[in-house]
């Protein structure tokens, strides 16, 4: 019988789990207390044996062969091992409980599906559910050692009630080597088509939901007959159970405690018992016990799942919602909360502090944001879709090469360069010095690095501006400033100390000529 202790940590308290210490039945101490005796004598009979009947030549060598035990036994993978073969078993546990064939669904759709209050309504009912209960006993009596000691035979399941003599007849003359199970199921699905030409079955819509809860029902069957047919992998329980029982016979030897005496490193203190090591076995083989009785639930260990228990509810349980339940309804009356626009359930005097208790609003119900992160932004003043791109700003490029004119195409393709790197404000052109810290057009700092980097990534820029096509630059690596020329035409640009005035231009004004730019490059970009 399973071993429940729900109620007993319904509620977390100070020493909650300590009184499920002392329980005895489906305990690790049931379980384990015959290793544990054996493993603790084994040990002391070999401790007495060291201090008491070997000689000295004799204890040296075994000395010598405890501290190699020690040494090499955790050398042994136990913990790695064993706990994913216990984590495999827990889920392969809870996963054939899960297909358990419980008729809690079928009978409900076979009392609302097969309709008829006469006697031969209420026959069908009832043998729908009892073939499906009879395919659930004949594939539980082959898994589980519990149910086959109560049904061993057919003539038991005859007996019981849940197959007519002439139905095992007909069971027993279809011929088959493998288990028959499946066959009620075949004639649940006889009956139902049956029960739907005599117009008991109303519409095929009805049928189909009978077929597919019968189905699930079925797959459930077949599930169990899986899982008892492929186990764990031999060789991974074999591996396990070799580790554990390895290592702790190497304990035996390697946890001795030797003679101070012999100045043996790490056996400063003699002891007749080992306490970590009965605990370390306590705590491994207990932990290959709890895989050993949860590999196989269909046995008869105290945590074994109760099968005969659930045999016995099932075909109550399903047998008295098909027929005695079935079109059996209470008087339809108004509920107590009828003319309630907020019905509510009365509280007893141990639950009303729930009532004072805020109901929960969702996980960001208390936040609370500034004022002015609230308000809308207009959406056609929001850029979409656009990445920052990469720039060179135009500031370190007026501080290169002020000797010669610029080339007449290369203007244009600065203007085309400025009109690519838009993000440059206004005010970074403006100055020409590097500093940050001061917003003067006098400046007497030197940045020799900063000017170094700043006309190597100019005259990248320049390279791939004369090169558009993506030809390579001239043998030997980059061109010189005087092989190139200068970047851009500085001689209007406005000069420390000076009065900054747009330049005086010869001659009529061209076409497109803005005679308010600062600048030959603001007067490209407009354009």
């Amino acid at each position: 019988m399973t071993v429940t202790y729900t109620a007993r940590v319904a509620n977390a308290r100070f020493g909650g789990f300590y009184k499920l210490l002392l329980l005895w039945r489906g305990s690790i101490y049931k379980l384990l207390y015959k290793e544990f005796l054996a493993f603790f004598v084994t040990y002391l009979g070999l401790s007495l044996t060291y201090r008491f009947v070997l000689a000295e030549d004799q204890k040296r060598y075994f000395e010598k062969l405890v501290i190699y035990c020690d040494n090499y036994a955790n050398l042994i993978p136990v913990s790695f091992v064993l706990g994913f073969y216990v984590t495999l078993v827990v889920n392969r546990w809870w996963s054939q409980y899960s297909c358990m064939p419980m008729p809690d669904r079928l009978m409900c759709a076979i009392s609302g599906s097969v309709h008829g209050g006469d006697e031969r309504g209420r026959l069908y009912r009832r043998t729908l559910m009892r073939y499906s209960s009879l395919s659930a006993v004949l594939i539980l009596r082959s898994v589980s050692t519990a149910v086959f000691k109560r049904f061993p035979t057919i003539d038991h399941v005859v007996e019981a009630g849940f197959m007519t003599r002439a139905e095992r007849k007909k069971y027993e003359n279809l011929s088959s080597s493998y288990n028959k199970y499946w066959i009620p199921c075949v004639w649940f699905t006889n009956l139902a088509a049956q029960a739907r030409k005599e117009g008991r079955v109303r519409d095929n819509c009805a049928l189909k939901m009978l077929m597919e809860e019968l189905n699930q029902f079925r797959a459930n069957c077949s599930m169990l007959f899986h899982y008892d047919w492929i186990s764990v992998p031999l060789v991974y329980t074999q591996v396990v159970t070799i580790a554990v029982y390895s290592f702790f016979v190497a304990c035996l030897i390697g946890r001795q405690f030797l003679d101070p005496a012999q100045g043996y490193e790490g056996h400063d203190l003699d002891l007749c018992v080992p306490v970590f090591t009965l605990l370390q076995f306590f705590f491994y083989v207990g932990w290959l016990k709890v895989a050993e009785q949860l590999i196989n639930p269909f046995g008869e260990d105290d945590d074994d799942f109760e099968t005969n228990l659930l045999i016995d509810r099932n075909f109550q349980v399903s047998m008295m919602a098909v027929d005695e339940m079935y079109d059996d309804l209470p008087l339809l009356e108004k509920d107590r909360y009828w003319d309630a626009s907020n019905p509510r359930a009365p509280y007893t005097a141990a639950t009303v502090f729930l009532l004072h208790q805020p109901s929960f609003q969702g996980s960001t119900f208390d936040m609370t944001l500034p004022k002015e992160d609230m308000q809308f932004q207009p959406l056609e003043e929001i850029e979409e879709g656009l990445e920052p791109s990469r720039h060179v700003p135009l500031h370190l490029l007026n501080r290169l090469l002020a000797t010669g004119p610029a080339p007449g195409s290369f203007g244009r393709r600065l203007s085309l360069l400025r009109r690519k790197n838009s993000c440059v404000s206004e005010a970074s052109t403006s100055y020409s010095c590097l500093c940050q810290d001061t917003q003067s057009t006098d400046c007497s700092c030197s940045h020799e690095e900063a000017l170094a980097e700043e006309s190597d990534l100019a005259r990248r820029s320049q390279i791939s501006l004369l090169h558009p096509d993506g030809a390579a630059p001239v043998a030997g690596g980059f061109p010189s400033p005087q092989d190139v020329g200068p970047l851009v035409d500085t001689s209007f640009l406005p000069q420390p100390g000076a009065a900054q005035e747009p330049p005086a231009r010869s001659g009529p004004p061209s076409a497109g000529y803005r005679p308010w730019l600062q600048n030959r490059i603001e007067e490209e970009t407009m354009a």
